[in-house]
Formats: structure tokens, C-alpha cells, sequence
């Protein structure tokens, strides 16, 4: 059935979903127009918001790029390879990869999300190499995992609420994790997801006649030409001497941050870890540069897109239209329903401000209120923004840059499975906000 469901899914986004440079170009006219229809900005004032935003992710665009980059960096190291390698092969079929990715892909994003952005692609394409297996689905497999990050470790809105200091804690203090991640209502949500979206995925499986395979050759040889050093430049870039002398101190750093400083895993920690893995597993600067050369290939999308992205976020906060939206969930609400109604709020303010902490800026001051006038339970409504944050990625192509950078596709190649998992998804997170 659900093959059947999803063949009709993927020819429509292929057919219809243009390429995310243009679905952010879309997005961003669509929230200047509702926020002069809708708030009443003047036309020159949301000029104004969008330029004034439009930088305001530099500095996360840099981090996804070194998502992106880094995590290549470390995959496509001999011993990275080879564990890959040894992993896929217990795939024995197309199923059976597409379960695995979707299992990997889970575990890494409910550990961390940039984690499991680069893991689950860059397992997906050792899969390809060993398995003949539709290479969307398999792509589309790894991407589905993501929607789990918001309710694993690396949730940014549960952290937050969980921080000394946060922005609402005179409203609410602090909200420690064993409330909101470990929850009992969160974990069963957690667990329920782990079991139903490997099996969505091996489900949808397309026949013979139309699936799309890659070949090994396609996927880029990992064969290197030998090489003798013959200058003394060329020397220094093959000395592994010189690599272990910036690495090790790397490893150091990150051993002092863990268990002398007790730092918790954020994506700066895993851009450094990723990337002075990479230092030394590459063994030599000339291989870490030519793996460098090949991944940055892919983040051309990240380069252009985040600055819009930006900007659509600063006309949505900005204008009031994001916290209009809330007020209009809110004011439907009662106790037991607003999780119901915060999650789909979330899940809509999501696919124009992208952003788990930019979207509990955004939420919270209407959210909490009505939370505490109604008698709602807090923790829940705290995961309902989370769980409503993640689940419209399956549907916005921001977060699946960095993965499709890596695997070589666009978004209309995985978008239609992904769809089916948007609708099965959604049922299965706000019907158990309700009732558990």
C-alpha cells in the first residue's frame, strides 16, 4: 500500500518541487506578502527587516558548511571506510539497506543532529556501493531519521529550557531534561518513531521497473594514483609526523572539554571532533586536502540559501506575523488540546524560520502564557514546539542541503518519500502529545 501511496508522492515532487534556491525565493515573497496583508507592515519596512536580517546566519552558515565539510573529511578516511564498509555488508538486500540506514540515521540524529545529517548520507552511499538499492529511497531513508533530532540529546528548545539564565526562566525556571527528553511521553514517542520509520521506508521500496540505481563508478572511485614526493614542499605534504604534531593536540582539547570541563556535545564540538579525526585518520595533509577539494562540492546550496533564509526569519519575527500565527493556535486552545495545536503551529512557523532556537524565541512569549492560563502541562508544550520544529523538515529542503551536497542529489529526488513520512508522522507525534 504505502508503495503504492508513494510512487503518485514522488512524481509530484518531481515534477513540482523546484530547486530549494527557488523554494526559498518563494518563501521569502510569501512572508513579505503576508506581512503586509496580515500585520500591516509597509512594504519599504519589510524591505527594510529582510535586508537588515539577511546576514543574521553567517556565522551559523559557516557551522553547517563545516557540517558538511568536516564530516566528509572524516567518512572518507581509510579506516572510516573501511568500518562503513564492514557495516553495509550486513545488508544482504535492498531491504534490509534501507532498514539499516534508517536505524543508523535515527541513532546518530537522536544523538546529534549535524551527527546524523553527514553519517546517514554518507552510510547511504556506501550502502549504494554494495547493495543495488534505489539510491532516492536511500538517500530519502537517511534524511527521515532527521526528524527524531529535536527529541533526542542535541534538542535545542529542551536544552535551553534546561540552561540557568534562559530568556523565560522568570516565567517558568528551569526545566530540567528529565522532564522534557527523558520524559516518559517523549521517550515512548522516541521509541514508536525508531520502530515505524524503518519499516515506512522499507515499505515504500519501489518494483524493479521504477527504481533509480547508481553504480560504484558514479559514485566516485576511492582509488588514489600513487604518488612519490619529490620537493621538499611535496615532503611536508606527506609527512605524517606533521599531521600527528596539530592533531594530537586536537584529540587533547577534546578531552579536556569532556571529561575535565564536562562540555556538552554542540555543533561546534563536532565540527573540531570531525575534523581533527579527520587530521589524523587521513594520516597526511595531501589526502585531508583532496578529500577537502571533493566535499566541498556540495555546499554551494548552503552558501546561497542560509542569507535568505535569514531574511525571511527576520520579516516573520520582526513583522509579528510569526507570533500571530501562535496567538492564532493559542486562542483554539484548550489544556488538553494546546500541545495538539503547538505542535501544528511549530510545524508551520518552521518552514519559514528553520531554526529550533530562533523558533522558541519566537513562540515561547505566546505559547507559555497561554500554557500557564489554561493549566497545560509545560514540559509537554515545550516538546510540542520541539517535536512541530522537526517534523516540517520533511518537508522543508533547508536541512537536507548538507546531505544532499554529500550524496550527489536535489531535493525533488527524495522529497516525495519523504512526504509520506510528513503525513505518518504527524499523526503518530500529536496524537501521543494528547494522550500520553
Amino acid at each position: 500500500m504505502l508503495r503504492a501511496l508513494s510512487r503518485p508522492a514522488v512524481r509530484l515532487m518531481e515534477r513540482y518541487l523546484p530547486d530549494p534556491f527557488i523554494f526559498v525565493v518563494l518563501l521569502t515573497l510569501i512572508a513579505a506578502i503576508a506581512a503586509i496583508l496580515f500585520e500591516g507592515a509597509n512594504p519599504v519596512s519589510v524591505v527594510q527587516m529582510w535586508g537588515d536580517g539577511f546576514w543574521g546566519l553567517l556565522a551559523f552558515s559557516m557551522q553547517m558548511l563545516l557540517v558538511l565539510v568536516t564530516g566528509f573529511i572524516l567518512a572518507s578516511s581509510p579506516p572510516v571506510k573501511k568500518f562503513l564498509a564492514l557495516l553495509a555488508g550486513l545488508a544482504g538486500s535492498p531491504g534490509a539497506a534501507i532498514l539499516l540506514v534508517s536505524v543508523v540515521s535515527l541513532l546518530a540524529s537522536w544523538i546529534n543532529w549535524g551527527f546524523g545529517l553527514v553519517v546517514g548520507a554518507l552510510f547511504a552511499k556506501e550502502l549504494a556501493r554494495q547493495v543495488r538499492v534505489d539510491y532516492r529511497l536511500l538517500i530519502a531513508a537517511a534524511y527521515s531519521g532527521f526528524v527524531i533530532w529535536h527529541g533526542g540529546v542535541s534538542g535545542s528548545v529542551p536544552l535551553t529550557v534546561a540552561t540557568e539564565g534562559h530568556f523565560t526562566e522568570d516565567r517558568i525556571g528551569v526545566i530540567g531534561t528529565g522532564d522534557t527528553i527523558f520524559a516518559s511521553f517523549n521517550l515512548i514517542i522516541v521509541a514508536l518513531l525508531f520502530i515505524v520509520i524503518p519499516l515506512v521506508n522499507r515499505m515504500m521500496l519501489p518494483a524493479e521497473e521504477d527504481s533509480i540505481y547508481v553504480t560504484p563508478e558514479q559514485l566516485g572511485s576511492d582509488k588514489k594514483p600513487a604518488f612519490a614526493p619529490t620537493r621538499p614542499a611535496e615532503h611536508l605534504e606527506n609527512s605524517r609526523v606533521l599531521m600527528w604534531l596539530i592533531g594530537l593536540p586536537g584529540l587533547l582539547f577534546l578531552a579536556q572539554y569532556v571529561i575535565v570541563q564536562g562540555g556538552s556535545l554542540n555543533l561546534n564540538i563536532v565540527n573540531f571532533m570531525f575534523l581533527f579525526l579527520g587530521i589524523l585518520l587521513h594520516g597526511t595533509a595531501r589526502n585531508l586536502l583532496d578529500a577537502l577539494n571533493e566535499g566541498i562540492k556540495g555546499g554551494a546550496g548552503i552558501v546561497i540559501q542560509f542569507p535568505f533564509y535569514a531574511g525571511i526569519m527576520a520579516i516573520m519575527t520582526q513583522s509579528g506575523l510569526a507570533q500571530s500565527l501562535s496567538e492564532g493556535f493559542v486562542s483554539i486552545s484548550t489544556a488538553a488540546s494546546l500541545p495538539f495545536w503547538t505542535f501544528l503551529s511549530a510545524g508551520i512557523v518552521n518552514l519559514f524560520v528553520p531554526s529550533g532556537g530562533g523558533q522558541w524565541a519566537v513562540q515561547a512569549p505566546v505559547i507559555l502564557p497561554a500554557a500557564q492560563a489554561l493549566g497545560a502541562d509545560i514540559p509537554r508544550v515545550v516538546m510540542a514546539v520541539a517535536w512541530g520544529d522537526s517534523w516540517t523538515n520533511l518537508l522543508q529542503p533547508f536541512w537536507a542541503l548538507p546531505m544532499l551536497g554529500v550524496a550527489g542529489l536535489k531535493a525533488k529526488d527524495i522529497m516525495g518519500f519523504c512526504l509520506i513520512h510528513l503525513f505518518i508522522t504527524g499523526v503518530i507525534i500529536s496524537a501521543l502529545l494528547v494522550l500520553l
